[in-house]
């Protein structure tokens, strides 16, 4: 008999902008109570995302993002997310579809203006990977 292929641990970036959430110092600051309160809430609302699309799901499982950056945005008005997020790829299934998992995320945040109770730059979701 022959294993079937083990999954294929992958990663992709994943960048967007909130507008409701000014930058400060302390979020520059990945042990500030401020951080990581942040990066908390940031982390359970893009894993909800992440894990509630349909079709990109059945190739891809167990996505999940493990480093968050805070970035200032424009006059420190809005704060900018980085996320280094990885996935395992079934081989035996389709690939990892970038434009799959962005129309995904496009609408789990209500066509990218909401993700939980902040309020996203609509143009500024992103995925790479």
């Amino acid at each position: 008999t022959t294993a079937a292929p083990k999954p294929i641990s992958r990663n992709f970036t994943l960048n967007f902008t909130l507008t409701d959430l000014r930058y400060t110092a302390d979020l520059d600051t990945p042990n500030s109570r401020r951080f990581l309160s942040t990066v908390k809430v940031m982390n359970y609302y893009v894993s909800l995302a992440l894990l509630g699309g349909s079709s990109a799901s059945s190739a891809v499982s167990q996505r999940t993002c493990v480093t968050f950056v805070l970035r200032s945005g424009r006059s420190r008005d809005y704060t900018k997310v980085d996320a280094v997020c990885s996935y395992k790829d079934n081989a035996s299934l389709a690939r990892f579809d970038r434009e799959k998992l962005y129309q995904e995320l496009s609408t789990m945040t209500n066509n990218v203006t909401k993700l939980g109770h902040y309020s996203l730059d609509r143009s500024s979701l992103y995925v790479d990977g």
